[in-house]
């Protein structure tokens, strides 16, 4: 494997089923097998696992082998074997082709999140509300959500910037912008997640009023500043 596998598995509960599932390429993953028991209710769902794989193909997901990793997962038996595991995007895919009237709420999920996400493509505005309602849902206050929408803008801003300016690759971004949070704060985003104590979440859904004002700052002044001296690359 590419990056470390984290050793820590967990269950999931679907529909009183457990799903199993781990933690690869910072991301979950959860498992076919699993899933597929819990939509189909089917005695040997390994057997059926090799029918849908035969059926996507037929479909024209050509991706599909490239997108299922073998990763090792906990068995009734308490030993770790090799399981065909998808992350949540290639798992949506799989459930669209499971003909079971389980697999029915998810399908309809998905039709009424693709129409939001249309509407959102032809007004914006629609966007930025789903996601205020989000925070505001979560128990944010209204200054706090003015603040961390003002600061998407401007990380956006910065972003747009790079892009122009021929900063291509995620890593690149990731190295510019550990440096403008070290100028900020003294630390990098992982740095300051551990200080935090954060694991998964979103650095900036857990800062103060005043550390996204002094983000904004650091990432706006980045902005100006690549203008100002007509940078180009990644230097």
């Amino acid at each position: 494997m590419s990056k470390k596998l984290e050793e820590t598995t967990k269950l999931a509960v679907f529909k009183g089923k457990k799903i199993r599932k781990i933690i690869y390429n910072n991301e979950w993953w959860f498992s076919v097998i699993d899933v597929i028991e819990a939509l189909t209710d089917s005695n040997i769902p390994r057997r059926y696992w090799s029918d849908l794989k035969r059926k996507l193909k037929k479909e024209g997901y050509g991706q599909l082998y490239e997108n299922i990793v073998q990763l090792k997962l906990e068995s009734i038996d308490g030993k770790k074997y090799s399981t065909d595991c998808a992350n949540t995007e290639t798992m949506f895919r799989l459930i669209q082709s499971i003909p079971s009237p389980k697999a029915e709420p998810f399908k309809r999920w998905f039709a009424k999140v693709g129409y939001e996400r249309i509407q959102e493509i032809e007004d914006p505005e629609l966007a930025s509300k789903r996601i205020r309602d989000l925070y505001k849902a979560k128990g944010y206050s209204d200054d706090w959500i003015e603040k961390r929408m003002r600061s998407i803008a401007v990380r956006d801003e910065l972003t747009d910037e790079w892009q122009k300016r021929g900063v291509k690759e995620q890593k690149e971004y990731s190295i510019l912008t550990a440096e403008i949070s070290k100028a900020t704060f003294g630390m990098t985003p992982s740095e300051y997640k551990k200080f935090k104590n954060l694991k998964r979440e979103n650095l900036r859904d857990h800062m103060t009023d005043l550390e996204l004002i002094f983000t904004m700052l650091g990432e706006a002044s980045t902005t100006k500043i690549a203008r100002k001296k007509n940078v180009h690359g990644f230097i």
